[in-house]
């Protein structure tokens, strides 16, 4: 009989006795005569997993199982221990390129609508109209690839007819001077 299969049999038998002796001492007795045998086989299962610790790890980490036969339980966990250490963290995953894509146009329409409003470099309904068709191409964009959508940006007319310098020249400051000129 091995010492997995005699637990149970101990632990019923030990329940059912100490609901009958309860009243005398004798479940204190007992308690006391099955304690090495329930430790038995506690050490037996701490053994018997080390031993399948043994098994998996040897290999997993290049030695040969037949060369180390006898471990001690302390090498079997410290082996065990360097080897989770040294396992790479799993990565992050990847956003969805596409999605990527998206979000990172409708940050920049958030950003241009923002700059547009503080700089004064459009007229309101030059501004208004650049806003509106950069909306309509963000509903483009967000149902097609990147590539695909950039295509379409490229190849829509442009609703701001404003020269491309007008748009790159920084507004003047407070004395007079561009703003790229003035020192902080």
């Amino acid at each position: 009989m091995s010492p997995r299969s005699a637990a149970p049999e101990a632990v019923q038998s030990y329940s059912s006795r100490l609901g009958a002796h309860r009243k005398t001492g004798e479940a204190a007795e007992l308690r006391k005569t099955l304690k090495p045998l329930m430790e038995k086989c506690r050490r037996a299962r701490i053994n018997e997993s080390l031993n399948q610790l043994k098994t998996l790890i040897l290999p997993l980490i290049g030695k040969d199982s037949s060369r180390y036969s006898k471990l001690e339980k302390a090498d079997i966990l410290e082996m065990t221990v360097q080897f989770l250490k040294e396992i790479p963290a799993p990565c992050p995953p990847v956003p969805d390129p596409a999605e990527s894509y998206r979000e990172g146009y409708r940050a920049c329409l958030s950003r241009l609508t923002s700059l547009l409003a503080k700089s004064h470099l459009l007229g309101r309904d030059s501004c208004s109209h650049l806003l509106e068709h950069l909306q309509r191409t963000t509903n483009l964009t967000v149902s097609q690839s990147p590539t695909q959508a950039s295509l379409n940006l490229w190849q829509a007319p442009c609703v701001a007819h404003v020269p491309l310098t007008h748009m790159l020249t920084p507004p003047e400051g407070p004395r007079g001077c561009r703003e790229s000129q003035v020192e902080l």
